[in-house]
Parts: structure tokens; C-alpha cells; sequence
């Protein structure tokens, strides 16, 4: 068992469901980020989903892709996140996933940028421009560094290919609730129960919902279908505004399973 899943695997084994917030590095400047994720360890997460900027964003929607825009005005860049996290590595005690695109990777160097990640504490990989049948390059070099490779799995995506993907990823299965961008929803179009009893049927390792829940009410109910839940543009916004009692209603949210039947 990875570290990553045996973080989501232990909040499971207390009743709760895994809260995993998407911040944007460097939006506000990189030297927000040590604060930024020193807090949210504080409140209670299971693991940081720890964003780059990148100009040309396929799956971010206006407030990621926004959030991205600011920090690379900051001059913010994958190397100089890396190195600020490995600046306090030592205090970082919950996991954190990198998701980037492929391109900054491949200027980085895939060996180099894998030590860089174990220099920084990061436990895991999400790359959304990679699909599974290119992702062999990345687990290949990331895997033997003790990097998960997370696979994101698609509405759409018809049983045979789910049953690939569960069994290709790595510390936890990236469901995508939405068909299309991030960002904040107020409702979700389709019935999800079926999908995730699928998904969580096929998979081996938790699967956690992710895009568009934005809401305490939206984490329950996502949550009451999934291992956990990964919040990303509601978080960005609250980060922005400086309202830090919106993330601890979030992050409360996933405690209400207390007592419930909880491990498959």
C-alpha cells in the first residue's frame, strides 16, 4: 500500500471520508504556498492536491485557469514550486499530489523532475493530457521513486475501460463527476449512483470524486457515494478571498460519516 492510499485507507478506518482541497501554487505569490498548506494539514485533510500553472490548460475552468494566470504573473514556475516545497519538506505531514501537464515534465526532464518530487514530499502524479495508454512513460520513471501515477476516469468511459483504468492507478481512482471543465456547480446533471458502484466495484484502491463539488452539502452527498472527495475551484475562490471558515465547513463536511458502516 502506498502512502497516499494509506492516508485515504486510515481516514476511512475512522469513519470519515477523505478531503483532498486542489490549491493553485504561487496564486497570491510562492511565498503563500508554505502558509497555504501548513494550514490545510491543520484543518484536517487527508492530502493536497498541489496545482502548476501552466498557460494552456485543457481541464481547468475560469477560477483554476484564473488562479493559474495570477501565479504565473508571479513568475511562478514547476521548478520553483518543487524547490519551495522542498524548502520545508520536514513540516509537511500529509501527502501531496502534483497535477501538471505533460509539457513542463518533459522540459523539466522525467528523472530529474522525479528526484525534484521526492526532494519536495510529493507522493503523487495527476497529468489529465496523459491518457492510460501514454502513461507508462510516467510510472515507468515516477514508480520506482515511490510516486503514484493517479488516473482520472471520465463519465463516459465505458465499463471495459474503467476496469483498465481501476486497475492502472495508483493510490486512489480520480472519478470525474462533470462532463467537462472544473469549477463550482450548483447541482449535478445525472444520478451518479450507479457509476460509482461500478467504479468502486472495479477498483482495488479508493475512488474520490472530483470537479464541481463546491458546497459542505455537495461533499456529504459525493462522499456518501465515493471514499472521499477532492474540492478544487471552491477552494482556489476561498484562498483568494482569505475566507478560511468556508474551507473548514468543507473539510467539517467530510467528518459527518462518523459511526457509519465505512469500509468495503
Amino acid at each position: 500500500m502506498t502512502t497516499l492510499q494509506q492516508a485515504i485507507e486510515e481516514t476511512k478506518i475512522a469513519g470519515n471520508k477523505a478531503f483532498v482541497p486542489y490549491i493553485m501554487a504561487g496564486d497570491g505569490g510562492l511565498e503563500t504556498l508554505k502558509p497555504t498548506i501548513l494550514k490545510l494539514q491543520q484543518m484536517g485533510v487527508t492530502a493536497i492536491e498541489v496545482g502548476i500553472p501552466f498557460t494552456d490548460p485543457v481541464a481547468d475552468g475560469p477560477t483554476i485557469e484564473q488562479a493559474g494566470e495570477r501565479a504565473l504573473a508571479e513568475g511562478v514556475t514547476l521548478r520553483k514550486v518543487l524547490e519551495a516545497l522542498a524548502s520545508f519538506k520536514e513540516e509537511i505531514r500529509v501527502p501531496l499530489v502534483v497535477m501538471t501537464y505533460f509539457n513542463p515534465v518533459l522540459a523539466f526532464g522525467l528523472e530529474a523532475f522525479a528526484k525534484a518530487c521526492v526532494a519536495g514530499g510529493v507522493k503523487g502524479l495527476i497529468v489529465p493530457d496523459v491518457p492510460l495508454e501514454e502513461s507508462e512513460i510516467l510510472r515507468d520513471t515516477l514508480n520506482p521513486h515511490g510516486i503514484d501515477i493517479v488516473q482520472l476516469v471520465s463519465l463516459t468511459s465505458p465499463p471495459t475501460r474503467i476496469a483498465r483504468i481501476a486497475a492502472a492507478s495508483q493510490g486512489f481512482v480520480y472519478a470525474v463527476t462533470v462532463n467537462g471543465i472544473t469549477g463550482a456547480r450548483t447541482s449535478f446533471a445525472n444520478d451518479l449512483s450507479d457509476h460509482f458502484a461500478h467504479l468502486r466495484e472495479a477498483s482495488n484502491i479508493p475512488v474520490l470524486a472530483g470537479f464541481g463539488i463546491s458546497t459542505p452539502e455537495q461533499v456529504v452527498s459525493m462522499g456518501a457515494l465515493s471514499d472521499g472527495v477532492i474540492v478544487g475551484s471552491a477552494i482556489v475562490t476561498a484562498l483568494h478571498e482569505g475566507n478560511l471558515e468556508k474551507i473548514e465547513a468543507l473539510v467539517s463536511a467530510s467528518t459527518s460519516f462518523s459511526g457509519c458502516p465505512n469500509i468495503r
